[in-house]
């Protein structure tokens, strides 16, 4: 198709654009399920290119965009989050974040404006495709519940065949694309351990029950989970993240708290993690005289690429860049709303690179000087292009 092998050139004609946009969010960041001015002028954009349908308010405050081509075929969807952090932005840059205690950390800004660029190309040249893309601008990725799964119950992927989305990732070197089928992002569990005993003076232990003694047997013996619970071939984390508890040196406390996170990827795994983690904490509790009550939630599942749908983007991407620009990558433990959709329709969250130490993008995401290489957006922008284009010609109805 032609109109594949142009994308490079249109969306080098739109950088400037997609640089301002970008630069513009990331002066004017919203956290999660706070945004009104990021949404708003989303839709804007896309009235003004024309498009079909323009959706607001979806599941809340993300934006669906509707762009048909000239021939019936399939729907394709591709997906970008716009939700900020509540971090500091200490970067020393002309775009650095106006709103303080916020900035767009983890690169969303740039996924707006990437996704926003290859709309403004595909919506010029519609009549050159067959079937339909939907441009599916999310809200509260950041957050639990997350805007993914309220905008899938509001019917964002209704009669959508396949779903794609990218992530910049500043720890990967820009010009490289990284594409793996299967799981590729953890399941992503918070817990909190409210533990009692029996409070006294430090200086006589034997009439007390030291909550915070039990509480520092119970973070050891939850590591056990990992080494003893799960076989060495799987993959689970339990980090205990907070331990509160005491007011003074020379009283035992009678309570205190703990809070954690738990990442795994099979769903056995899971449940295997949440049962031993209650049953470690109040039989811990029990056996040292105190008590322990576990309040365990899920948050959001992980993220498995479908095998056919991530075989296209890699041929996709091959056309696009060389193979050997195109890698496969191990999965992380880091959690995405994204597999909200790819739970209800087959699709594929794809990576690309965007860290360069000339530009001082180096820094990981959710630093307070996080930042990437704004030349990965339009690597990015055809990835999602090509994708797109690439299986509503080879998938025909």
């Amino acid at each position: 198709m032609v109109l594949q092998e142009q994308l490079k050139e249109l969306l080098k004609e739109m950088e400037p654009q997609i640089i301002s946009w970008r630069r513009h969010l990331h002066q004017h960041p919203e956290l999660s399920f706070q945004e009104e001015k990021t949404p708003a002028l989303i839709a804007e954009i896309l009235r003004g290119l024309h498009f079909d349908e323009v959706r607001t308010g979806v599941g809340g405050r993300g934006v669906i965009g509707v762009l048909r081509g000239g021939r019936p075929g399939k729907v394709v969807g591709l997906r970008a989050d716009f939700d900020a952090l509540p971090i500091q932005d200490q970067k020393d840059v002309p775009y650095k974040s106006t709103v303080p205690g916020v900035m767009h950390a983890c690169g969303h800004d740039a996924h707006t404006s990437q996704l926003l660029g290859l709309a403004s190309v595909l919506a010029a040249h519609r009549e050159q495709f067959a079937g339909e893309i939907r441009f599916v601008f999310q809200h509260a990725e950041e957050e639990n519940p997350g805007g993914a799964i309220q905008m899938v119950q509001d019917g964002a992927v209704e009669g959508v065949d396949a779903i794609f989305g990218v992530h910049l990732w500043s720890m990967f070197p820009v010009g490289k694309v990284f594409i793996s089928a299967g799981p590729l992002m953890a399941n992503t569990d918070d817990f909190s351990i409210e533990i009692k005993g029996k409070g006294g003076h430090g200086a006589v232990p034997e009439e007390t029950v030291d909550s915070i003694v039990i509480g520092s047997q119970i973070v050891g013996h939850l590591q056990t989970i990992a080494s003893r619970n799960v076989s060495p071939l799987e993959s689970v984390v339990v980090t205990v993240g907070t331990f509160h508890g005491g007011d003074s040196t020379n009283i035992i406390a009678d309570s205190c708290r703990l809070t954690g996170t738990v990442r795994s990827f099979l769903p056995d795994v899971r449940d295997r993690a949440e049962q031993r983690l209650t049953e470690i904490a109040e039989g811990t509790a029990a056996m040292m005289g105190g008590s322990a009550t576990v309040v365990y939630e899920r948050g959001y599942p992980a993220v498995i690429n479908h095998e056919k749908e991530t075989a296209i983007a890699r041929e996709a991407a091959i056309a696009a860049f060389g193979a050997g620009r195109v890698e496969s990558m191990k999965p992380l433990m880091g959690g995405e709303d994204f597999s909200y959709y790819l739970e209800k329709v087959p699709g594929a969250y794809l990576f690309v690179g965007a860290g360069n130490p000339e530009k001082l993008a180096t820094y990981p995401h959710h630093h307070p000087r996080f930042d990437i290489d704004e030349d990965a957006m339009l690597i990015a922008g055809e990835l999602l292009g090509r994708t797109a284009l690439h299986y509503l010609e080879t998938q025909q109805r």
